[in-house]
């Protein structure tokens, strides 16, 4: 049996967050090391190789991001009214979309690949380089999606630290591996992709192990009818339907500010692209809060406690603005000098400096989008955050094309931060009614075995 629910305290959002906001600052690891090995390679080509591949995964991946925060809620949930077949069940309906998802992008690679690369451009050279790169690494597609379950499932029933550790043993690796393979087996860029797979499948050979030894051993027998279950195989695929139709959006909205940064000119261009890294930053210590709150939310709705999911919201809300406002202080004190470290081209810099007090205004403006999308991913109130990015999404377009005209790169900025106040203001207003869907375990006699989540998805 899982653990029983405990209360909600300072100490253990941060508890939470903490090795989450660890495990997200050592993603980029991945590709930096990647980088700098393309980087001494002959072949000036490469880098430019593995940059293009590098955006090819990071869209495939990242659209499927759903099995990760879809897995969180279902399991924290699962976690929260403390039945462990829930658990078992929903970790293995993921698992196994997961793999059908990964095992599809192997088959239809050739066209995938093609596609992407020439949609994405370059010298025919880096085009040749990117698809070395991009055919060794797709091979880890089943395994990268399956750690994605790993990751939600071991946030859902909040093993932070395995999370961090995992991470930690996929970099490690990668750095071992792609070593070797460039240097000291003379694979080129090709070892590359070959090191990163390499990296993925460590991780999921680790992250079975941990799953073998969190999971339950004194449950009934598999009941496999139960995985195929027409209810939950429907709220499954709902749910991640949802996410992804919101990270699409999402990703829409950053592709669009680019675009329109990109027309404005090269030098408005890279200044916005250099001072979107303060945001990306950013979001990387604020999804440790997120993600907790994730957590925190599945665990109080499962376990029917409003107070607690109040309780979890106001000290996540507390800490994500104390984060946010430190971001910020750092960005106008340092921004310069950041800006300085990231370019030494006078325009580009001198642009960035005059567009800095929108970073600087960023975190302060977006925490508050960024904490609920966590309280509705983990009360697996999809539909709600979907509804809510496509308005968000559709005002941030009216807003810059009405304001670009007027203001410039200003107005495109400006529209930026009214879309990332606009996250937090709509699913804001739908707060009170998720709150008002979860019934307090005061205002049921189901014991335990009958627990049900009456927030509707």
């Amino acid at each position: 049996m899982s653990n029983p629910v405990s209360g909600v305290s300072h100490r253990r959002v941060l508890g939470l967050a903490f090795p989450i906001a660890l495990a997200n600052l050592t993603q980029p690891l991945l590709a930096a090391v990647d980088t700098a090995m393309a980087g001494h390679l002959t072949d000036a080509s490469a880098i430019g190789g593995v940059a293009l591949g590098g955006v090819f995964f990071s869209f495939v991946f990242w659209g499927f991001g759903f099995l990760r925060m879809g897995t969180t809620g279902l399991v924290a949930q699962a976690w929260g009214a403390r039945d462990d077949i829930a658990l078992r069940d929903n970790l293995l309906r993921a698992m196994s979309l997961a793999l059908a998802i990964g095992l599809t992008i192997l088959l239809l690679q050739v066209p995938l690949i093609g596609f992407a690369l020439k949609l994405l451009g370059g010298s025919p050279a880096v085009q040749s380089d990117a698809a070395s790169y991009a055919h060794a690494r797709i091979w880890s597609a089943p395994l990268v999606l399956a750690n994605y379950v790993v990751l939600g499932y071991l946030l859902g029933v909040q093993r932070v630290r395995w999370a961090l550790l995992l991470q930690l043993l996929i970099n490690l690796v990668n750095i071992v591996a792609v070593y070797s393979f460039v240097r000291g087996l003379g694979w080129g860029i090709v070892g590359i992709g070959w090191a990163t797979a390499c990296a993925d499948l460590a991780g999921f050979i680790a992250g079975v192990l941990v799953l073998s030894r969190l999971l339950p051993h004194d449950l009934p027998g598999m009941v496999w009818r139960r995985l195929i279950e027409s209810a939950s195989l429907r709220r499954l695929a709902l749910i991640n339907r949802d996410i992804f139709f919101r990270t699409m959006l999402l990703l829409a909205s950053f592709g669009w500010f680019a675009h329109a940064g990109a027309r404005q000119s090269d030098v408005i261009l890279a200044a916005n692209a250099l001072l979107m890294n303060f945001q990306t930053f950013m979001a990387y210590g604020l999804d440790g809060l997120a993600h907790a709150i994730e957590a925190l939310t599945g665990e109080a709705i499962g376990a029917r406690r409003r107070d607690q999911l109040v309780r979890a919201i106001k000290i996540s809300l507390l800490w994500s603005s104390v984060l946010a406002l430190i971001f910020s202080v750092v960005y106008a004190l340092a921004g310069p000098t950041i800006i300085g470290l990231l370019t030494d081209q006078s325009a580009i810099r001198i642009a960035a400096e005059r567009y800095l007090p929108w970073a600087v205004l960023a975190p302060v403006i977006s925490v508050w989008g960024f904490l609920l999308d966590g309280v509705f991913i983990g009360a697996t109130r999809t539909h709600d955050l979907m509804r809510c990015m496509a308005l968000c999404f559709g005002c941030f377009i009216v807003l810059a094309l009405i304001l670009l005209p007027l203001m410039g790169n200003h107005g495109l900025w400006l529209a930026l931060m009214l879309f990332m106040a606009l996250r937090g203001v709509t699913l804001g207003l739908r707060l009170p009614a998720l709150l008002a869907d979860v019934a307090d375990e005061a205002d049921t006699d189901v014991g335990l075995a009958g627990r049900v989540v009456t927030v509707r998805s």
